[in-house]
């Protein structure tokens, strides 16, 4: 099986193929904003993660404060599931979410779209990790990985692939996270993290895997 890197770098690879100025661009802005990259304003390890709660897709209210009761939490932000980089790592989550249960640790995944009737009652029941709605953005900035998105991606994602932002997160057109994983003890403090403002880079599982392994000794 590849590992996510190798799936990310040969989808930037065809991207730089087929659209070059558009990629060359997204390399000027991601250079521009490094500091994110170093995760300067999120959440850093030792320190104690907000507590939230935000619905799923079916509305329910889930609370953070609940799933650390029943043992470390791992929380990915992610743009959407029009992101094709996002589901690739939401998949390669997937893969290793028996791993992770079998370290007693939640997997929640956090976006800002609305939870709406996309889905059947199936197929969320199906779902084997929780994915919660932030549309205002309001987690994420707790978490210092809230990110204004650039004109240069604005423009490609309303004219290039015809998104409507504002109706996928609920008014949002402006705001979305940066994609960035948190591992919480019970305790609820950071016992590891990755942020990188380049969206087409994504934790690898087998890390988290690894910082979950770290934790239960």
């Amino acid at each position: 099986m590849q590992r996510l890197k190798e799936q990310t770098d040969a989808k930037i690879a065809l991207g730089r193929k087929n659209n070059p100025k558009f990629m060359k661009g997204v390399d000027e802005i991601i250079n521009k904003a490094k500091a994110f990259q170093k995760g300067k304003n999120a959440v850093k390890i030792g320190e104690k993660a907000s507590n939230f709660e935000l619905p799923n897709p079916l509305g329910k209210q889930i609370e953070l404060f609940d799933l650390l009761s029943k043992g470390p939490v791992v929380i990915t932000f992610y743009r959407g599931s029009w992101c094709p980089y996002c589901n690739l790592q939401l998949r390669a989550l997937q893969d290793k979410l028996k791993d992770i249960h079998q370290l007693g640790a939640t997997l929640v995944a956090i976006s800002p779209e609305v939870p709406d009737s996309s889905m059947t009652k199936s197929e969320i029941s199906n779902m084997e990790f929780t994915v919660l709605s932030d549309q205002d953005a309001k987690v994420a900035s707790q978490y210092g990985v809230a990110w204004e998105i650039p004109e240069f991606l604005l423009d490609h994602m309303q004219i290039d692939r015809n998104l409507d932002l504002k109706k996928i997160n609920n008014g949002n057109d402006r705001i979305l996270p940066i994609p960035a994983t948190f591992i919480l003890g019970s305790d609820g403090i950071v016992k590891w993290n990755y942020v990188n403002v380049d969206y087409r880079t994504r934790s690898e599982p087998d890390e988290i895997i690894e910082a979950l392994k770290n934790i239960s000794k």
